[in-house]
């Protein structure tokens, strides 16, 4: 398994920050593990969004997978609180 960087990370996050920023929030690196899970921050308005699970699985995490495939998990955080996985996503 290659290391996943912060940097490759970023790069692809970049990609879908403009969509998360129009809404007024955005989502931060926190951590890449030397086992391949990247630990994200949401910010702004997505910190406290009931919606920021399904931004996060449907749109940010699957993404993050299709485009770096030695990634094994992602995590995520709103204001310094696990946001929880949706039943079915």
């Amino acid at each position: 398994m290659a290391k996943i960087t912060v940097e490759a990370v970023d790069e692809v996050l970049d990609e879908i920050r403009p969509a998360l920023k129009a809404d007024g929030g955005n989502v931060e690196v926190l951590e890449v593990s030397e086992d391949g899970v990247v630990k994200l921050e949401m910010v702004g308005a997505c910190a406290g969004c009931p919606m920021a699970t399904i931004t996060l699985k449907a749109g940010i995490e699957r993404i993050l997978f299709e485009r770096i495939p030695d990634l094994v998990g992602v995590e995520a955080f709103s204001g310094g609180q696990p946001v929880r996985d949706i039943e079915g996503f």
